[in-house]
């Protein structure tokens, strides 16, 4: 008897430990794993950057004890206080200040001091830092300053998955991490995926069908190439553009009055469908009037740097505000092409990544020649919708040179270009940013962290963009790929796509950014292909179906083992209604509209003076345009876009924000848009000669762009004959008035209202607006 006690206290005591184990080892990220060797730029540098460069980094005016741990010349040094102790001694933990002020218990030693508010180092940490001195030490250059290289296509198990180099490198992770992918997409599914990507609208009926219907082996690149030729693939790629380039139609400020920038909008629209590369892109953005004789075109594209505010309040300080457009365009370019928050040099040194005070000067010295002036004028007509430098457009222009640019009266056309002053200004170290505490002068220049300015280029924007564009540059292409994955999978490589630097966080795919980095540039900056070879891969096609183990094991789908799932950004959830509806006027380009909107809202934020001091509605065709050409007043950006995370365009955003608030379904409930897409569905649906079933089944295809399960249609049937039973003709009347399209004289109201309903239920459900 006392044996079998003794046998099944052993079991338990095995399951115990066995269970202590495993919660052990779930307990354990991957990042706690003890590499077999440990990287700086991977393991040690994010832990130094988080807790101890604020003291111990670039920054020379917050350092303490002399001591810099971000370079190996000082950390190896001996130290200034101890000239016998070195923070660092390569393979002796115990010999190294670092390690022991980290361990140690003794407060008034302990580093991070309790005092300076900073986080302690977790025990793991300590052991990572323990274990990296014993292998020597080894400092690398921040991975983000180092030129991308082209990796060998890595060998995987699954052979049969891969459809092109993207997927050899995401499932070689898979295969480590010990995930298998999803499936494919069902074709309705990945259909709706594409076309949004593509194009920010839902696939047509016919498309449905006709892909459906398809079973040859390219049947999908099909769609891709179809959706990729028509101008809305340029609106879609566009949009990001406009967040990047901070664009509006409103100078910001306290009178914020109207700015005619939109024909550099109709130049992005068009550049992104001619598929100008990439380098011409930028170049000519940077720089056009300064390529030798420059188009028209090149000086429209210039644009790009005059689209941040502008005041034109009385009493300000000019060269005040002079300074702070140099400083928007220093930090744009800073934020969009090169991933890096160089605005953090404005003031002192950056604290965590190598740049002083001096480089950002030297880089702000690249765009303070402009011929402006910090204020323009006073609030009035026309005259003022562009500030100096500026062009003019003419109606000859846009009929023989720039055919792309829809303008649609004889009214002068005139846009905010660059151009330089032909004597140079000088440009002055600010001292703590002040625009009038003048230091030192300096001359153009770039961080030499990330890649020193050649003697043999220009000292101006041009040389500047030979600079980005130099192969051994690290960031260009990097930036501007890993961008390209964020609108595609919802998140890039890096996922802080606006900051490559020390504090950013790690990519997740090093080698495969790197490969496709190169992989664009070695092809001619080729943006179109980039996106093709993004989602003609088997990656981008897998389901998004998101099972537990996944969900537990990788919730943010860092390691790509499904298809991207994401809510519609907040034009395309207004694209979205009104193409599903019929609605949608899908003209290309031209001035910005005004659709419906709350009273008051413009009346109750505005100094009462210049063209936008109160709200003036559009109406006919113009209320159904894009949800990108919604006019963007900057103190009162549009509410229904704001509401779903829509920039105000003050600043440069490279990455929007994403959240789900309670009012975001107010507005799909009660918006006039989405009401009177209903409505006007309803009627097209009535209008066939097929039963309600049918009806019904139509309207769910264009909304949610698959065919309903047999349960969805039996539910959406019922709701609709119950609100036909208790609809009554005053609550129909009242349900129908919403929105100005016309109403057809030849339907019933009650009938026709009890489908708007429906239709109207329709767009309330989550699918209808998520890419999955």
């Amino acid at each position: 008897m006392f044996r079998k006690l003794y046998l099944v206290w052993l079991v338990i005591a095995a399951c115990v430990l066995f269970i202590i184990h495993a919660c052990n080892r779930a307990g354990k990220t991957d990042a706690e794993q003890m590499p077999d060797t440990v990287s700086y730029n991977f393991n040690i540098r994010p832990i130094l950057s988080d807790k101890c460069f604020k003291c111990h980094g670039p920054d020379a005016a917050h350092r303490q004890a002399d001591l810099r741990l971000d370079i190996p010349e000082s950390a190896f040094k001996a130290l200034k206080d101890n000239p016998t102790a070195h923070a660092l001694v390569a393979g002796d933990p115990m010999m190294s200040e670092v390690y022991r002020r980290i361990s140690t218990k003794d407060t008034s030693e302990q580093m991070p001091p309790p005092s300076s508010n900073l986080k302690k180092l977790t025990t793991f940490e300590v052991d990572l830092i323990k274990q990296w001195i014993k292998q020597g030490a080894r400092y690398e250059k921040h991975w983000a300053f180092v030129p991308p290289r082209s990796y060998a296509v890595p060998q995987v198990e699954n052979t049969a998955w891969p459809k092109n180099p993207i997927d050899n490198f995401v499932l070689q992770k898979m295969e480590q991490k010990g995930f298998d992918p999803n499936p494919e997409a069902d074709k309705e599914r990945l259909l709706k995926r594409v076309s949004l990507d593509l194009t920010g609208l839902p696939p047509t009926l016919q498309m449905m069908d006709n892909f459906l219907a398809d079973n040859s082996a390219n049947a999908y690149q099909k769609v891709v190439d179809q959706l990729m030729a028509t101008p809305q693939y340029g609106e879609k790629m566009t949009l990001h553009w406009l967040d990047v380039a901070r664009y509006a139609d409103s100078h910001g400020y306290q009178d914020d009055n109207y700015r005619s920038q939109w024909p550099w909008r109709d130049w992005v629209i068009h550049s992104f469908n001619e598929n100008l590369p990439y380098d011409k892109f930028i170049t000519w953005q940077i720089a056009g009037d300064q390529l030798p004789n420059a188009t028209t075109e090149q000086l429209l594209a210039t644009g790009f740097n005059r689209n941040h505010k502008i005041t034109e309040e009385g009493g300000v300080i000019d060269e005040e505000y002079r300074v702070s457009y140099v400083t928007d365009r220093t930090n744009t370019f800073g934020k969009a092409l090169l991933g890096v928050t160089l605005e953090c040099a404005h003031c002192h040194d950056h604290k965590y990544d190598p740049f002083s005070q001096k480089d950002y000067y030297q880089m702000f010295a690249f765009f303070n020649n402009v011929k402006e002036v910090g204020i323009e004028s006073v609030v009035g007509g026309p005259e003022t919708y562009a500030k100096r430098p500026l062009m003019q457009i003419s109606n000859d222009e846009v009929k023989k040179v720039m055919k792309f640019i829809n303008k649609q009266d004889t009214d002068k056309l005139i846009v905010s270009i660059m151009t330089d002053s032909d004597k140079v200004r000088p440009t002055y170290i600010l001292k703590r940013g002040n625009y009038d505490a003048h230091g030192d002068v300096v001359e153009p220049g770039t961080p030499k962290a990330i890649l020193p300015f050649a003697a043999s280029y220009p000292k101006n924007r041009l040389g500047l963009a030979e600079w980005l564009f130099n192969k051994n540059n690290p960031l260009a292409a990097r930036v501007f790929v890993n961008q390209v994955w964020q609108e595609f999978f919802g998140k890039g490589i890096v996922k802080s796509s606006g900051d490559f630097g020390m504090q950013g966080d790690l990519p997740s795919h090093p080698e495969l950014l790197d490969w496709l980095a190169v992989d664009f540039r070695d092809h001619g900056w080729n943006i179109k292909r980039l996106v093709k070879q993004i989602v003609m891969s088997a990656t981008y096609r897998q389901s998004a179906v998101i099972s537990p183990d996944k969900l537990k094991d990788d919730p943010e789908n860092t390691w790509l083992a499904r298809g991207p799932r994401s809510r519609l950004p907040a034009e395309f959830v207004r694209d979205l209604v009104l193409a599903s509806s019929g609605l949608l006027n899908q003209t290309i380009g031209g001035p910005s509209v005004n659709p419906y909107q709350p009273p008051g809202l413009w009346e109750n934020a505005t100094s009462g003076r210049g063209q936008l001091a109160s709200y003036k509605q559009v109406h006919g065709p113009n209320l159904y345009r894009r949800g990108m050409y919604t006019l963007i007043k900057r103190t009162v950006p549009p509410a229904s876009l704001g509401i779903f995370d829509a920039s105000n365009r003050d600043q440069c955003e490279v990455k929007r924000l994403r959240t789900n608030t309670p009012l975001q379904a107010l507005v799909m409930l009660n918006d006039p848009t989405v009401l009177e897409a209903a409505r006007v569905l309803a009627a097209r649906l009535l209008r066939d000669n097929s039963r309600p079933q049918d009806k019904i089944t139509k309207a769910f295809r264009l909304i949610m762009c698959r065919h309903p399960q047999e349960k969805e249609l039996a539910i959406l049937t019922a709701y609709y004959n119950d609100e036909l039973k208790a609809m009554n003709k005053a609550d129909a009347q009242k349900l129908l008035s919403v929105g100005e399209y016309p109403i057809p004289a030849n339907l019933d109201k009650v009938t026709l209202a009890a489908m708007m309903k429906v239709v109207d239920a329709m767009y309330n459900v989550e699918e209808a607006i998520t890419k999955t």
